[in-house]
């Protein structure tokens, strides 16, 4: 990943190196390695894949990041704070490019389709998002818009980390439904976070995404729970704008039982995702996936 910026202007270096400096948990990677190996597929294509998806997971935050005004990610700031909108989309334009020709590295066309596929399905995502989902209370619009955000990379990167393994079509769609499953949960376990996580962990406000007008599976409960609630009839007439109420939204929301419901469902993906493992031969790599779907529900950022 360091590579991709070697012979590019400096300052483009020094925004990759500031972008991997912030850290992460590396997880969609980390899917790409274990489901190649436990496949039988050649270690250079799930490397070189594993870093397309992460470098293409990391453009999509740089222009979030930009779109939402944020100033923090990880404890760190991000790239727009640091540096002029025009450079920030030039910044993830470069980081989106670079991970196309990693994809291409694969020298495997499939692949490459499925990754401008993918792309093309975050991008309209995050303009479903912004055009439409503001302040909207609907199941059926969540599930779509944590599929596209989230859902849709861990699922690509499982799929295609099969399609370069030995593999018959039906190992391939058992791994594709593998990525959906914990991509699924890995969202919306983000989504409780938001409400209950560790601030400084984190590395944004709590109840962000509900200031931002997003509504997510917890505060879905909630409203269900609660629907006459002032704060929560407001929000679809753009009530989403008024920090001192959704802050106060936010902590009705905290002290409700609506994030443990919400993280029943995540815990439900995860099963359908160890069932899935449960088809697969013993092995290192197997036993990994299944703690690497369990971690996604146990953790605290």
């Amino acid at each position: 990943m360091r590579t991709q910026a070697d012979e590019s202007h400096a300052d483009l270096r020094a925004a990759l190196d500031h972008l991997m400096a912030a850290g992460g948990k590396r997880v969609r990677p980390t899917l790409s390695l274990l489901v190649g190996n436990m496949l039988g597929a050649p270690v250079e294509k799930t490397v070189t894949l594993g870093a397309a998806v992460e470098l293409l997971h990391t453009a999509t935050l740089v222009h979030d990041d930009l779109i939402d005004g944020a100033l923090l990610r990880r404890g760190m700031a991000t790239l727009n704070a640091r540096w002029s909108p025009p450079a920030t989309v030039l910044t993830g334009d470069f980081l989106f490019a670079r991970a196309a020709k990693l994809a291409a590295e694969t020298d495997h066309l499939p692949l490459m389709k499925l990754f401008s596929e993918t792309l093309a399905v975050i991008v309209n995502g995050e303009l479903t998002q912004m055009f439409i989902s503001r302040g909207l209370i609907n199941r059926d619009n969540y599930y779509k818009r944590i599929y596209a955000k989230t859902a849709s990379l861990f699922e690509m990167t499982a799929r295609a980390a099969a399609m370069v393994s030995p593999v018959d079509d039906s190992v391939i769609e058992t791994m594709r439904d593998f990525g959906y499953q914990i991509g699924m949960a890995f969202q919306i376990v983000d989504d409780i976070l938001d409400f209950n996580g560790d601030e400084n962990a984190v590395g944004k406000p709590l109840g962000s995404d509900l200031l931002n007008g997003l509504v997510t599976l917890p505060a879905i409960y909630y409203a269900e729970i609660n629907p006459d609630d002032l704060d929560v009839l407001s929000l679809p007439n753009g009530g989403w704008t008024n920090n001192a109420n959704m802050n106060r939204l936010v902590e009705n929301i905290r002290s409700s039982s609506c994030t443990k419901k919400a993280m029943v469902e995540a815990e439900q993906h995860v099963d359908r995702a160890l069932a899935i493992l449960n088809t697969f031969e013993r092995s290192i790599e197997r036993d990994a996936l299944e703690n690497l779907a369990r971690y996604i529900v146990d953790r605290k950022i």
